[in-house]
């Protein structure tokens, strides 16, 4: 078959194939073209999902009578400046987004630069029409009815409309999210699905905005990244590590005000934090890269959702670093989410008859149905609890009370005054306005872990020999490969080696871990060191070894501890980064506010 040159009209409707991907992608080409016109108010309206009308109003430069009838065609744009692809400061540069609308769409375009001097344009299908006085307000009107009405095969593609629903709002909040200085309305159907009026572009400002999106819980928890080097600067705010999602829907990245969707980016998230999150869990954030016009190309994605850095390490390195010291400088704060959902959960399981009853414990108010089963506490009465407070007692040799204890009266501290120890598992201490209740074994478990990663950084674990050598039976396997990375063990301050056939002789062990379970930390290194395979490097996962020697070295749950022992605790806490949560990112403790405790008692 011959070569021929397709029509104009084929070529149209191939290129929208592959900028409008759905009703979504009509609404993003819109509003970018209303933000590079300098609007500050864009209404968006939607109807059927966008296929039946999609309007976006904005009150920017508006446009010209010439340019209201070039702007309909293939490759116009006023957005490249000496046609240079190297320094694309405009959020659409290409010129293909109303010229592809039109050809699978009715398109009707509304402008005007000075109020009530305005013109209208249509493309129906790709058929142009002549230019026609119009009245309006200075700005531009786009409608697009009938999306895909040139193209029928494309609507079976198209999802319900409620899902395109819910993408074009995801879009919108990007947009919104990068530009707080813009207020945005977005009308889908009958419903005002967003309203934000317009706000500062940094600090409180930029934070009420992302809370109004992303939710008051990040509101609460967001804590702020501000880095700069000569490479690019970057700006946001990013949760918690005890606030995360189960997916990375929650991860919003932009590159020069533009919402990005990068594997670099992402992976540099990931990176930054890092053993701080349970596995399979995503921080939420928002952040902001600012780099050079040069030294970004925003080119290589026909919907410009990736972009290509010319120094990639040094972006990269850049968002690990300052995300890192922003958790680093959240010190041991956690999540005020755990307290206000533990007490917004009692206070929905209490009911009018319950609350009101009087009751003995165990029984219900009818004397029927107990309400709650009735268990023998295992510290005994409150009093037997407060005993060891009043009594001066040695602390023991596993928790570090090194640090001069606080009086037990004091509660000036963040995380307070120790109080008293439940089930030998949980203390409990009170600042001046809340309760804290901390997880001894998780809390005790990041602070050895930090300071063995420390002790590596300074030079090595600093090791305290065994009197008699611990001897540990293994598989024959397990056995051997422990013994082949004894010399790496050794640097984590573990000394191993052969004793015999299927057995390993433990001389050494960190002094940080203190009497520790040296059986179960040897049998989970050899599972580990066993499940990633012979290539296996104990030096390459540093930070996941030491994450398994903590676990086996700290305070156990069970384990009765002395007022001084909970006191160091809680100092040691304090003075310890990303303390919050323990090595596999759960929270190690929960502060419950007297405002929330008095509400959940009805005294508020």
């Amino acid at each position: 078959m011959a070569i021929r040159q397709l029509p104009p009209q084929t070529v149209n409707r191939i290129a929208a194939g592959e900028v409008i991907e759905r009703p979504a992608s009509v609404v993003k080409e819109l509003v970018e073209n209303a933000i590079d016109a300098g609007a500050r108010d864009v209404e968006v309206v939607t109807v059927n999902g966008g296929l039946s009308l999609i309007r976006v109003t904005d009150n920017g430069r508006g446009m010209s009578q010439d340019d209201l009838a070039l702007c309909v065609e293939r490759h116009a744009t006023s957005k490249l400046a000496d046609d240079d692809l190297s320094t694309i400061s405009t959020l659409g540069f290409r010129g293909e987004a109303l010229p592809s609308i039109g050809s699978v769409a009715h398109l009707s375009i509304v402008t005007a630069q000075q109020a009530g001097s305005g013109f209208e344009i249509v493309v129906d299908r790709g058929r142009k029409e002549g230019l026609k006085p119009a009245a309006s307000n200075v700005g531009t009107k786009v409608e697009v009815r009938d999306l895909f009405s040139a193209t029928p095969a494309r609507l079976k593609f198209v999802k319900s409309e409620r899902s395109e629903n819910q993408a074009i709002n995801e879009i919108m909040k990007r947009i919104a999210m990068a530009h707080p200085d813009i207020a945005f309305t977005v009308t889908t159907g009958q419903r005002t699905a967003l309203a934000l009026p317009k706000s500062g572009v940094s600090g409180d400002d930029l934070l009420a905005r992302l809370g109004r999106i992303m939710g008051k819980d990040f509101l609460n928890d967001a804590i702020p990244v501000d880095a700069a080097t000569e490479a690019a600067t970057v700006r946001g705010f990013i949760g918690l590590p005890t606030l995360n999602r189960a997916d990375a829907s929650q991860q919003f990245l932009f590159v020069n005000g533009r919402p990005v969707k990068d594997k670099l980016l992402f992976g540099s998230v990931r990176a930054a934090y890092g053993d701080l999150l349970p596995r399979g869990r995503s921080p939420m954030l928002a952040l902001f890269v600012d780099v050079a016009p040069t030294d970004v190309d925003v080119n290589v994605h026909p919907a410009k959702v990736e972009v290509r850095f010319r120094d990639a390490g040094r972006v990269r390195g850049l968002l690990i670093s300052a995300m890192r010291a922003a958790l680093g400088e959240a010190g041991h704060q956690a999540s005020a989410f755990g307290g206000v959902k533990t007490i917004d959960t009692l206070a929905s399981s209490i009911t009018p008859s319950t609350a009101n009853a009087s009751y003995a414990p165990g029984t219900a108010a009818n004397g029927n149905r107990p309400i709650y089963p009735a268990r023998p506490m295992r510290g005994g009465l409150a009093e037997d609890l407060q005993a060891p407070f009043d009594a001066v007692t040695t602390p023991s040799a596993n928790a570090d009370a090194t640090l001069d204890p606080i009086p037990a009266d004091d509660m000036r501290c963040p995380l307070g005054a120790a109080r008293a120890q439940l089930h030998e598992t949980y203390i409990v201490a009170q600042t001046e306005n809340s309760v804290v209740i901390v997880d001894q074994h998780a809390a005790h478990e990041r602070l050895v872990y930090e300071r063995m990663k420390k002790a590596l950084g300074n030079g090595g674990v600093t090791r305290q020999g065994l009197l008699i050598p611990e001897i540990i039976e293994l598989d024959d396997d397990d056995a051997q490969a422990l013994a082949d990375r004894s010399s790496e063990l050794a640097e984590l301050g573990l000394v191993v080696e052969a004793f015999g056939q299927g057995a390993i002789a433990v001389r050494e062990v960190p002094a940080l871990l203190g009497d520790c379970d040296i059986k179960g930390l040897v049998q989970d290194l050899a599972d580990e060191i066993r499940s990633n395979g012979q290539s296996f490097a104990l030096k390459d996962k540093l930070e996941a070894v030491c994450s398994r020697m903590a676990c086996h070295g700290s305070v156990r749950a069970g384990r009765r501890l002395t007022p001084q022992e909970m006191n160091a605790l809680l100092r040691d806490m304090e003075a310890t980064p990303y303390s919050g949560q323990c090595n596999h990112g759960r929270p190690t403790y929960v502060e419950l506010k007297l405002t929330d405790i008095e509400r959940l008692f009805g005294r508020s």
